[in-house]
């Protein structure tokens, strides 16, 4: 199937059809280079569009080589004055010419025999364009980009875009297909909302692609530039669009009210030592309505370590049960539901409801005991792992779901935790400070609250940057708090492009801190079997070892108060964000805490930040902000695991504005066109198409 006829077959509106041409059938593009472009992922018109360029040459004519520093690229008119041919086989044919003040020679190897006097024959003027260096003291340009009579010089761009390429593929090429393909490019309608378009300075869509393809200077190239901008406006808000479609329809989803009296929280709360932070109570309070209202909930409670998720998720598990139904606590691990158990059991307790917890080990006749209380309704609130998605797990009705450190499970897995209940709603957590474009690139589908303050009571902890030629100091520090008593964490670098791996530096420093502090040394790693790393972290928890080594994420929440030290060995390759999780597993017991960055000196500029400015804060979110802009988003929340779309334009650090700017344009938009009818709403259809968002369709036309 070919061009229109694969369109139609899609649904694709006909306006967009020649922007979804193959590259084959454009101006210029043969099937050998149609080829190379479908290989390296351009196959179509629009791939080509979609692919900015990078840098930029300047082509801008200069009146000679005096001035120039070299080596540069420069574009000049020339007089050609001598021909001399290769003298041997190998050797380069070189062309004298002058550019009226001086001379300089232009160089070519391996042409063919009469190529070069064809492209400069003798006393004609040519404009040539090119890298110019120097050679053994004279000046030369080998092999330029550009051989032009006077003219047609207008045929060089005085800024030529510069494309990430391929194997294979040329920047002649490139600009050559492109150029073909932005002669396809028409005015379509326009979808963003005009009084944003006007207040920004943006161009019309074509106006922005023409110029983003065609840059004026390299300031075109910042992702400040307005038709950098539209065009990354444009992308964020197809995506928010299709993020609160798919929301709007889980929202429209049915749903149950689950109305409490407030009769087990507030049992819960008279009896607290401390009074909730107002971001806690205005986190309940949304979570509150969400539940009251008769559609299903989808919020995600950010907040970061101690901040008091936990108690916020408890109150609203509180409520399903306060009306008539049942709640569960989904955690990663069997170690943290245990931990969430211990903590909960006691407030359970007050609030005079029963509590109970599902594993993977429990066996026989004392799972099938959990799960008839379970099945009964006696059970109102159950912890647990993914055992709890097991077939034979069933509620008498549950009503929410809670999930803790959401990226350890998968949207399928949330999915089928929801369908043993009706209508259940859902409530996830993350102890991952996310700064507000990637939460709303990565969870704009769902609602968020976000929890920005601390529990009164909670001690900070001291931070100092210590080098690793100070080994034997932070071993002797170490040595007197675990013979005082204490407990502390040892978590080894990460090693890259290196013999040892992050396991085996594990290992290594466990064996020498064992031959130095005895069998009180345990060590947990993601490579030990299940059962071995719970049976590590049991040993620490109940305080069998004292000093617990391990590779580069302890588990997220293990919650150990006699903790007091954290050594992070290797600081300088970890992310702050990453750092600030690994120091909140310290500073939750009454004794002061410590967390030591151990670096390799010298520091480089970045790391020195990273660490100095971790030294200076413990505001995860700060944190995390300033992580974006040094890492990067892949790099900060881990690219394989982020889920964060793909964006080929947009830039989620340098551009972070725009996400919340599309959010709200998309939510206003659907609030008051919630089919995409009006002219607006039918340009915003094009939108969609044209970013291949067609899941958005798909959510609007199923309603």
């Amino acid at each position: 199937m070919t061009g229109g006829a694969q369109d139609a077959a899609e649904g694709r509106p006909p306006i967009l059809w020649p922007l979804f041409v193959p590259v084959e059938r454009l101006r210029g593009v043969g099937p050998k280079t149609a080829r190379i472009l479908e290989r390296t992922g351009l196959p179509r018109l629009r791939d080509l569009l979609l692919t900015l360029p990078t840098g930029v040459v300047d082509r801008r004519l200069r009146s000679g080589l005096a001035g120039l520093t070299l080596p540069t690229t420069a574009t000049l008119q020339v007089t050609v004055e001598r021909h001399r041919p290769p003298s041997g086989r190998g050797r380069p044919h070189v062309v004298t010419v002058s550019d009226g003040a001086g001379g300089f020679q232009i160089v070519f190897f391996h042409a063919p025999a009469d190529w070069p006097a064809r492209a400069l024959p003798l006393g004609a003027r040519r404009v040539v364009s090119g890298r110019i260096d120097l050679h053994d003291g004279v000046a030369r340009m080998v092999h330029p980009d550009h051989i032009l009579p006077e003219e047609e010089r207008h045929r060089i761009p005085d800024f030529e875009p510069v494309y990430p390429l391929a194997a294979g593929l040329t920047q002649k090429v490139m600009a050559r297909a492109v150029a073909a393909a932005l002669e396809a490019v028409q005015p379509l309608p326009e979808w963003a909302d005009p009084t944003l378009v006007a207040q920004e300075g943006w161009p019309r869509w074509h106006e922005a692609i023409t110029a983003a393809h065609r840059p004026a200077d390299d300031r075109a190239l910042r992702p400040d530039h307005p038709a950098r901008r539209r065009l990354a406006y444009d992308e964020v808000l197809a995506h928010q669009i299709t993020l609160a479609l798919a929301r709007g329809r889980a929202r429209r989803a049915r749903g149950r009210a689950s109305r409490g009296d407030g009769g087990l929280r507030a049992r819960v709360l008279a009896a607290l030592p401390y009074a909730p932070t107002a971001a806690q109570l205005r986190a309940l309070a949304e979570i509150e309505a969400d539940m009251a209202a008769p559609r299903r909930m989808n919020r995600l409670l950010q907040g970061d370590v101690g901040s008091g998720k936990t108690l916020v998720a408890f109150l609203a598990l509180l409520i399903a049960a306060e009306a008539g139904g049942q709640g569960a606590l989904m955690a990663p691990t069997s170690i943290l539901a245990q931990q969430h158990l211990e903590g909960l059991r006691p407030l359970a307790a007050q609030a005079g409801v029963a509590i109970d917890i599902l594993t993977g080990r429990d066996k026989g006749a004392v799972r099938a005991a959990k799960l008839e209380a379970l099945a009964a309704g006696r059970t109102a609130i159950l912890v647990g792992t993914h055992a709890l998605f097991q077939e034979d797990v069933a509620f008498a009705d549950l009503r929410l779901a809670v999930v803790d450190e959401q990226h350890r499970f998968g949207v399928a897995q949330r999915m089928e935790l929801g369908r043993k209940g009706r209508a259940v709603d859902t409530l996830v957590m993350t102890a991952t400070p996310i700064p507000r474009s990637l939460a709303l690139a990565q969870y704009g589908d769902m609602d968020l609250s976000v929890l920005d303050e601390k529990p009164p009571g909670r001690k900070p902890v001291r931070t100092a940057l210590v080098s690793t030629e100070r080994m034997d100091e932070v071993i002797d520090r170490l040595r007197r708090a675990l013979d005082e008593g204490r407990q502390a964490y040892w978590v080894c670098p990460l090693v890259e492009e290196s013999d040892l791996s992050d396991l085996g530096a594990a290992e290594e420093r466990f064996r020498a801190l064992r031959r130095i502090l005895g069998d009180r040394v345990g060590l947990v790693h993601g490579r030990l079997p299940p059962a071995e790393k719970d049976a590590a972290m049991a040993a620490f928890v109940e305080g069998r070892t004292q000093l617990l080594v391990a590779t580069t994420v302890i588990e997220v929440g293990v919650n150990v108060p006699s903790a007091t030290v954290m050594v992070v060995e290797g600081a300088q390759s970890f992310g702050l964000a990453q750092l600030h999780q690994l120091r909140g597993r310290v500073g939750r017991g009454e004794g002061e805490s410590t967390c030591l960055l151990l670096y390799e000196p010298p520091l480089g500029e970045t790391a020195r930040r990273r660490l100095t400015l971790l030294r200076e804060t413990e505001d995860g979110f700060r944190l995390a902000e300033e992580d974006l802009a040094i890492r990067g988003a892949g790099d900060l929340i881990g690219t394989a695991q982020s889920g964060l779309p793909r964006f080929r334009i947009a830039d989620l650090e340098r551009q972070a504005d725009l996400f919340q700017i599309a959010q709200s344009d998309a939510r206003r938009l659907l609030a008051e066109d919630p089919r995409l009818e009006s002219p607006r709403g039918q340009a915003a259809r094009l939108l969609l198409w044209w970013m291949e968002q067609d899941r958005a369709i798909r959510l609007m036309e199923v309603g």
